[in-house]
């Protein structure tokens, strides 16, 4: 009998221990899943080209955003459907997509606020904000507490030229902030205008409404969640 107890003990000692080891990893990860009705991009469109700039340190941050875990694209399901169809389009006239960011979480937003306070830091201002002083950041609408993009149906995004591999010329680099990002942009060569026209019109033909100031962001009109802003991180919850 003293044995049986024994044993007994071991096991209910051991069990203890793996369900702590369990709850460990869950409160490391924040015990956070991606909610129905959200899908990974590539799922619904494996053609589409991906880098996540917020992953990386090619950003106006400088670093690596909170919050992108890995460098992946999720979406509201409808919007990844409307996607696809403008992929399919494209492909068919020798275009592919390539996806800089789509859903973001809060606490992503709430980084790039924290970074633009901090007025000394201004690492990245040749490359995205030459001509803006990072004070006036908040006031131009380049920053804000919030982001139609933790709704999770907006997405960043340009077009690659499915023989050569290189990005059309836009005529400006994704998050610049500045009058060349919009869409009419009246400093731009017959070349850039066309090939900001060619994606604003495919994407307004499948559903997407343009963003007046930036030309490579679209939110999905009839967009599920127009009210809720997320804050799951992401990953690829494989």
């Amino acid at each position: 009998m003293k044995t049986v107890k024994k044993f007994s003990f071991l096991a209910l000692l051991m069990l203890s221990f793996q369900l702590s080891l369990c709850a460990q990893e869950r409160k490391a990860s924040g015990g956070e899943q991606m909610p129905e009705g959200f899908v990974l991009l590539s799922d619904i469109v494996p053609d589409v080209i991906q880098e996540i700039r917020y992953h990386s340190t090619y950003n106006f941050v400088g670093t690596r955003v909170e919050g992108y875990e890995e460098p992946v694209a999720i979406m509201t399901r409808p919007a990844a459907e409307a996607l696809k169809a403008v992929n399919q389009e494209l492909m068919r006239a020798g275009y592919r997509i390539k996806v800089y960011d789509t859903y973001r979480p809060q606490r992503a937003v709430s980084h790039f606020v924290r970074w633009a306070k901090v007025i000394s830091d201004t690492l990245t201002k040749q490359s995205f904000y030459p001509e803006v002083d990072k004070r006036n950041l908040f006031k131009l609408g380049f920053i804000a507490s919030k982001s139609g993009h933790s709704r999770g149906s907006t997405i960043d995004l340009t077009l690659v030229d499915a023989r050569t591999g290189r990005e059309l010329d836009m005529g400006g680099v994704f998050d610049y902030f500045g009058d060349l990002s919009h869409p009419f942009y009246q400093g731009l060569s017959k070349e850039q205008a066309a090939n900001r026209m060619l994606l604003r019109n495919v994407m307004l033909k499948h559903g997407f409404k343009p963003l007046s100031t930036e030309w490579w962001h679209f939110t999905l009109k009839d967009e599920p969640y127009p009210d809720t802003y997320f804050d799951f991180p992401i990953r690829s919850y494989h």
